[in-house]
């Protein structure tokens, strides 16, 4: 299944995709693609739906973040050992984790506001997936039965914030549209190995990024397990695993976006994101 939210911001109604495409509404059916619907049994009752007798949804409306108030946006930093090269960084030995306050999330193709006085505001395409169950120090055999799905993330970072202003990688990561998610939320059965899956993204129709999560120094079993140890992960939880090689920090000389630049992107089976640059 694809979930959706659809609908102006703080405004948004729940939706599923029928097969050729389209939004169908979920109001009355639930209340929001929340903790409670990425549940197992929240996926059941809407796998047991007949989607194509759902009310169709008019016209292109807006798509907010698929995934409505998740307690935490966890992120793995540097998980791609060519892009921990471009940064300048030790390739990690375990898991480097931080997190994105939840304030950034917004919709897939909703602007990105560059905070005042930005030099070094960068992109970053990455596979994000979902909890659908309470982890708490989960194996590795079983990590897979905890994640409810799967969303692309674009972990927009501004660089100056994050290295130079005192090493606190959360602050460069917070500013509000800094994590546009979506445009869907796709279960974790549509996705046969989240570890094959192709990845890009384009600046003004540029390619920058290209890579497969084939090439993830520590998978999404390991992740979840392991923040599993660190932390309770509760359903609706989100987590970002990392970013290819390509960023604006790793060119040379370095490239950092500015009001008017275009980021589009996309993760294989996860679907397409276009941002709008402003601010600044």
């Amino acid at each position: 299944m694809k979930l959706v939210r659809f609908g102006a911001a703080g405004q948004e109604k729940p939706g599923i995709l029928d097969q050729q495409g389209a939004i169908r509404d979920l109001t009355g059916i639930v209340a929001d693609i929340d903790s409670a619907t990425v549940s197992p049994e929240g996926l059941a009752k809407l796998r047991a739906l007949d989607v194509s007798a759902l009310p169709r949804v008019a016209g292109t409306p807006r798509l907010g973040s698929p995934l409505a108030n998740p307690s935490k946006l966890v992120c793995i930093g540097l998980n791609y050992s060519d892009h921990a090269k471009e940064s300048n960084m030790p390739i990690p030995t375990e898991p480097v984790v931080f997190l994105k306050s939840t304030t950034a999330i917004s919709g897939p193709h909703d602007p990105v506001r560059l905070p005042a006085g930005s030099k070094k505001s960068d992109w970053e395409v990455e596979l994000g997936f979902v909890i659908g169950r309470k982890a708490q120090s989960v194996s590795e055999a079983d990590a897979l039965d905890y994640v409810a799905g799967f969303v692309l993330v674009n972990d927009v970072s501004e660089r100056e914030w994050q290295i130079e202003r005192g090493g606190q990688w959360v602050k460069g990561k917070s500013f509000d549209t800094f994590a546009p998610l979506g445009p869907w939320f796709v279960t974790a059965d549509e996705i046969a190995n989240p570890q094959n899956l192709s990845m890009w993204l384009d600046v003004n129709g540029s390619r920058c990024q290209t890579g497969n999560t084939s090439t993830m120094i520590f998978g999404v079993r390991k992740v979840v397990s392991y923040l599993s140890f660190c932390m309770t992960l509760l359903p609706g939880d989100v987590v970002s695993t990392g970013t290819p090689p390509g960023v604006g920090l790793g060119m040379k000389p370095p490239r950092f976006l500015k009001a008017g630049d275009v980021m589009t992107l996309a993760i294989e089976g996860l679907g397409e994101q276009r941002q709008e640059v402003v601010g600044g």
